[in-house]
């Protein structure tokens, strides 16, 4: 575990603490000719270096592997990545950086980790219940509050695209993350800070029908989060 610790730890000073906005645009427009991105892969080395407390004979292969897995993984995230797809690159490259430290790990540590493992009951349950409180909810909040969807919010609907399904996704992971945690009291500072922002938008509008639109959707939202909520706090129980 303190290796994997280490390594992770280089990663991250490496790849968010020490790479400038700069070495990232450098990199994406020059690519494999970047100067850049052989200072970013140098510095990640020099990290390894001192981490490792320069314990090259006996990690030389470690480093060797996550090294060269770094600078190959960059260079096809330059060539592959496109505007509209950089949020989705930017995970494939760190789960792909994370693999490498873990097959690294395994071999100086002997993990033996099976990601079958993970198939507990417990373990099932909360990504059940996860995916109920995001991608369902979400869906079933559409399907209800759509027969209404005033006329006032269409004309003057000039919020961030997706904005208020993501907002909503938010909202309900953090309502379930405070009901499994016990902490009951931070959905009413939730909800009050919603309604703080919220209040602008309805006062602009004024518009009764927008209003409860509103109303309902955020009454939806938090209301099946709780319920998912308790619900999960119940059958963990008797597991």
């Amino acid at each position: 575990m303190i290796l994997f610790l280490k390594l992770l730890l280089t990663h991250i000073l490496g790849d968010f603490v020490f790479q400038t906005e700069m070495q990232i645009k450098d990199k994406e427009k020059n690519k494999i000719k970047s100067l850049q991105l052989y200072i970013h892969i140098a510095i990640h080395t020099l990290l390894l270096l001192l981490i490792l407390d320069f314990s090259i004979k006996k990690y030389w292969l470690g480093i060797a592997i996550i090294i060269i897995s770094h600078y190959f993984f960059d260079v096809v995230k330059a060539y592959y990545q496109q505007k509209k797809n950089k949020r989705i690159w930017f995970f494939i490259d760190q789960g792909l950086h994370l693999t490498a430290i873990l097959i690294v790990t395994n071999i100086y540590s002997d993990i033996n980790f099976y990601f079958t493992d993970l198939l507990t009951t417990k373990v099932l349950l909360f990504v059940v219940s996860l995916l109920l409180v995001t991608s369902f909810s979400a869906v079933v909040i559409k399907v209800v509050i759509t027969q209404w969807n005033p006329e006032s919010k269409k004309q003057h609907d000039d919020s961030l695209a997706k904005a208020g399904r993501y907002i909503g996704i938010l909202e309900r992971l953090f309502v379930f993350t405070f009901i499994i945690t016990n902490n009951w009291q931070a959905i009413g500072f939730l909800l009050a800070a919603k309604s703080v922002f919220r209040f602008g938008d309805l006062t602009s509008a004024k518009d009764r029908k927008l209003t409860e639109y509103i109303l309902i959707g955020t009454l939806l939202s938090f209301g099946l989060a709780v319920l998912i909520g308790v619900l999960y706090l119940q059958v963990i129980k008797n597991i």
